[in-house]
């Protein structure tokens, strides 16, 4: 059996060669076994694959003795809410978010919605399913109901926002047709806003691509929605819109990188002295405003198990990274794709000032050059060459993720993919837009002559 699609932090593989429902029967079974859960939160995402899936892996976990509680189509978010708020054993998500549609994969909690990854319990239900343990699955024990979440889920949202504060502001929403158009309808009923619909409906054909507003070619529609009718600001998902990516009232896309300055901001103002994780890839911003606004900034290595743990550890209030994750610890410590922009609208509504204001001062005091991916074929040297490259200069050094260098005026961080021969680059500088564009074009070029030097 193909256990390919065990990744390092969930399980992703195409259909149906990688992933399939005997898989998922038996992941099903392993789970349960391995974690010992009684009750467990299913969930499941807008592909056409899913629901073949999900009964596959209720039977698994029913066969292992677990009840399941199937809250239906929806966001990951949803199963991490309903794992921890009916104080349930364990959650699972059938989801491959942004993966092209001939994908998918399942991501696993555990009790308060703690992630199961490689050490926590993945490895060894992999190891289950690889040693023929769960080949005669024993009849079926447990019990599957239908959990109907979306109230109480609804209502928890509304909780991080004053309704009083909220001003009947004009907001484009790209669900990309995955499952966030669901929460939206449903959110919709409850807030002042009108709401500009863009690829709403949940549709596991993808006819507008694949939901992923990373790729450049996918931003189009949201911005030109917001032109076309003059929106306060705009929103766009993924497929599980466990990530929310913000556009400004004239349309132009906003680096993850500063919403997570602008909620630690917000955070902050109401609780003076708490402490925010960030990622490693760009800080400088997010350091400051968080010193400027009392806090304490803390780094983590990339990565949402990284994240909630440290998260954990500090019991920090808030967490958030570049790639548009945000974390909560009213939450869970869980990410969520809904909470971010309903704090941003609270914001705008109170200030009554425009989302680019609130941003264009932050952007031209630390402008970014955003993720940029190199393939390689020896990225392990093309790590090392740079390193050796810029250490005379460097004033600071970080392993803490990949390599962080640090000089006068400027910083990087080049990190390799996990899962792919990639090389992601991040570049910023202090209030020098040109300085930043030529580090960023003279460690390209680097790269490049490193690779083809490593090659032959």
């Amino acid at each position: 059996m193909d256990l390919n699609c065990f990744k390092a932090y969930d399980i992703r593989g195409r259909i149906p060669d990688q992933l399939n429902p005997d898989l998922a029967e038996k992941i099903g079974f392993a789970y349960a076994s391995v974690l010992g859960t009684q009750k467990v939160v299913v969930g499941y995402d807008i592909r056409e694959s899913s629901p073949e899936l999900v009964e596959a892996l209720c039977n698994g976990l029913r066969r292992a003795g677990a009840d399941v509680y199937n809250i239906g189509m929806g966001g990951t978010e949803q199963v991490y809410f309903s794992t921890f708020h009916y104080q349930m054993d364990g959650g699972i998500m059938v989801t491959a978010s942004h993966n092209p549609k001939d994908y998918n994969g399942l991501k696993m909690v555990m009790k308060d919605s703690r992630p199961v990854y490689g050490d926590t319990g993945l490895d060894a239900i992999k190891e289950m399913i690889a040693s023929g343990g769960c080949e005669n699955l024993p009849g079926r024990a447990g019990t599957e109901y239908q959990l109907d979440s979306m109230d109480s889920y609804i209502q928890h949202m509304l909780g991080y926002i004053n309704l009083k504060d909220l001003k009947p502001l004009k907001v484009v929403v790209n669900a990309g047709h995955g499952g966030a158009g669901i929460v939206l309808d449903e959110l919709e009923k409850h807030l002042p806003f009108e709401f500009i619909k863009v690829h709403h409906n949940p549709d596991g054909s993808f006819p507008a691509g694949v939901p992923n507003p990373l790729l450049v070619e996918n931003r189009t529609s949201t911005r030109e929605a917001v032109i076309e009718h003059s929106a306060d600001f705009g929103i766009a998902w993924d497929g599980d819109f466990d990530r929310c990516f913000m556009f400004d009232e004239k349309g132009d896309f906003i680096e993850g990188y500063y919403i997570v300055g602008l909620l630690a901001q917000q955070f902050l103002s109401h609780h003076p002295g708490e402490k925010i994780i960030h990622d490693p890839r760009l800080t400088w911003n997010t350091q400051a405003v968080v010193s400027e606004s009392g806090g304490t900034a803390i780094e983590s290595k990339t990565g949402h198990a990284f994240i909630k743990q440290v998260m954990r550890e500090t019991d920090a209030i808030y967490g958030g990274e570049m790639s548009a994750h945000h974390y909560f610890r009213s939450f869970a410590y869980c990410d969520s794709g809904m909470i971010p922009w309903l704090l941003i609208a609270e914001r705008l509504g109170r200030t009554e000032a425009k989302l680019s204001s609130l941003l264009e001062e932050r952007m031209t005091e630390f402008p970014a050059s955003g993720e940029i991916n190199r393939t390689l074929t020896q990225p392990q040297q093309v790590l090392k060459g740079i390193e050796q490259l810029y250490a005379e200069q460097a004033i600071g050094v970080s392993y803490i993720d990949g390599l962080s260098m640090e000089f006068d005026g400027w910083r990087f961080n080049l990190r390799l993919s996990n899962t792919e021969p990639l090389a992601r680059l991040n570049v910023e500088s202090r209030n020098d837009f040109s300085l930043m564009k030529a580090k960023t074009n003279e460690i390209l070029s680097a790269i490049e002559t490193l690779d083809s030097s490593t090659a032959h």
